[in-house]
């Protein structure tokens, strides 16, 4: 809604009693006429005794009139009646309608011959006008409360229920926990923190979900706050009970917020959602409901748990811009969530478009010589295979971003599955996310192109195509593929590349930093990269 909308139409009691009183002796009732300030004089229609009021609008930098109502002008201060000229003339001073508005004007009729004249207070006249303005004020509310329950911002209770439905939106009850999140400042910021209303929280390593119900600031100087949350769809009843230092995450960081934690365990709440905390839903479901948009495409991605870092779109600046009907998100998300990532991503996207999404992956894989005892069958030995592929993918699955794979660990996790007596690395392959944007050609070998194609014989046209061509050549865009990178294959103490002594004892590791930007590391094993060896051949 905007400020014109806010009400659909507001007529006060004192307003309508007035206009009834007019109209029973004879007056005329809300004549309009059109304001311009570049004059201050206006005639009315017809021969006036007098004036009984005005009401319009003010200019927007005006005193708002209460509650969407016409401001009721005050004789003699803005304005007076000029009977020798019939008019209106605005006084200098006072207050004005706004430029290019209506003002309604009340007057008195010098040959009205009404059967009615007392409408002095008490007359019977006045008391039965009095009764019928307050009906018919009190319609004016009614109706007027009705066109604001049709809005997100004004519609209440259920009310509310019902507009929010429409986005397929439903308010919380009092089965969602309740609790407090406290967020604690980067010692390395200074400034005021705000916290939105509606932040994704994660507790339980990502197992449960909670959101912000209040916007909150973090004071300059000040080094923690709390913040009311509530669980988040999907976690009514017992599952949304967690205990203190359960919340751990933020599912987008807040610039500014080193961390985040539950002091006290959250509790099911005595009471349903409030209408403003349902609001702040029901808008961010609308944004995102306008499917294909990129809007939507970085909600797909924060409803997974993940962070959209940088975007290539056709309408993008110079710097990210993609090829007609392609997208691509750098996403930062755990490499676990990433297919289920891409899939939500590809589910909202235009029918079409390209969506690619990439991210900061590391990618190992070892090769093995695994001993293992003696007699066991083929079939077996696929199973101990199969089960070194699941221990090395348990051992990377904690690692977080940033933080390297060690040698020692994948050994040690490899040399824990049963029926393996030992194992030893003699290789390992390690690859990167692509995430340099692809060379564009040079401007020599898009010269040519473009005058190869042929220039168009029309002035305009040619002047169009010249300007397409100098000033919307497109960046290239990160492919997110492999690309092998041996410098990502250390020593234990990252002093320099790892050699093949020590891949075999262990004393290496795989670098999760790229040009100083953290990333994750990820296991890519297969059972083919394992040699079994029986009796420890």
């Amino acid at each position: 809604m905007i400020p014109t909308t806010t009400h659909l139409i507001k007529r006060p009691y004192a307003e309508l009693v007035d206009d009834i009183l007019t109209s029973l002796v004879g007056g005329v009732v809300n004549e309009p006429i059109f304001f311009d300030v570049k004059t201050d004089l206006y005639p009315l229609a017809r021969p006036a005794l007098g004036v009984r009021g005005i009401t319009g609008r003010l200019p927007p930098n005006g005193e708002a009139a209460a509650e969407g109502a016409n401001h009721a002008f005050q004789a003699n201060i803005d304005f007076e009646f000029e009977p020798d000229l019939n008019a209106i003339v605005w006084l200098e001073g006072g207050r004005h309608p706004a430029d290019e508005s209506l003002f309604f004007v009340d007057y008195l009729l010098p040959d009205a011959d009404p059967p009615i004249t007392d409408i002095n207070v008490g007359s019977v006249a006045r008391t039965l006008g009095e009764a019928v303005g307050r009906e018919i004020a009190t319609l004016y509310e009614q109706v007027n409360r009705a066109y604001l329950f049709g809005f997100v911002d004004t519609a209440e209770g259920k009310a509310l229920d019902l507009v929010v439905a429409i986005l397929g939106v439903e308010r919380k009850t009092a089965d969602f926990a309740v609790g407090l999140a406290s967020f604690f400042r980067d010692p390395q910021v200074v400034g005021d923190i705000t916290i939105p209303s509606g932040t994704a929280l994660l507790a339980n390593k990502g197992a449960v979900g909670f959101e912000t119900t209040q916007q909150r600031t973090l004071q300059r100087g000040q080094a923690r706050i709390d913040v009311p949350i509530r669980a988040a769809i999907g976690f009514a009843g017992e599952a949304g009970r967690v205990e203190p230092a359960a919340i751990t995450e933020m599912a987008r960081p807040v610039a500014g917020i080193a961390r985040v934690t539950n002091v006290e365990p959250t509790f099911l709440g005595d009471a349903d959602e409030s209408d403003a905390e349902l609001r702040v839903r029901a808008k961010a479901a609308l944004r995102a409901f306008g499917k294909a948009t990129l809007a939507a495409l970085d909600k797909a991605v924060r409803d997974n748990f993940a962070t959209t870092l940088e975007i290539w779109d056709p309408d993008g600046p110079p710097a990210r811009r993609a090829p007609v009907g392609t997208v691509t998100l750098l996403v930062e998300a755990e490499p676990e969530r990433f297919p289920g990532l891409a899939g939500a991503v590809n589910r909202d996207r235009a029918a079409g478009v390209l969506a690619t999404l990439i991210a900061r992956y590391v990618f190992f894989r070892p090769k093995l010589v695994v001993s293992i005892a003696g007699g066991i069958t083929g079939v077996g030995k696929q199973k101990v295979a199969e089960a070194v592929v699941a221990a090395v993918e348990t051992f990377a699955e904690p690692l977080t971003s940033g933080e390297p794979a060690l040698g020692e660990g994948l050994l040690a996790a490899v040399k824990a599955v049963e029926d393996v007596e030992e194992a030893r690395v003699v290789d390992v392959v390690t690859w990167r996310s692509d995430l340099t944007r692809a060379a564009p050609e040079t401007l020599l070998d898009a010269l040519l192109g473009f005058l190869d194609e042929g220039l168009p014989s029309e002035e305009t046209a040619r002047r169009e195509a010249l300007d397409r061509f100098l000033f919307d050549r497109r960046a290239g865009v990160p492919s997110g593929e492999r690309i092998a990178d041996r410098s990502l294959l250390q020593k234990a103490d990252g002093s320099g590349p790892a050699s093949d002594a020590d891949l075999e004892a262990g004393d290496f590791r795989i670098a999760a930093e790229v040009e100083g930007e953290p990333w994750w590391v990820v296991a890519d094993l297969t059972p083919a990269d394992i040699l079994l060896q029986e009796g420890g051949g």
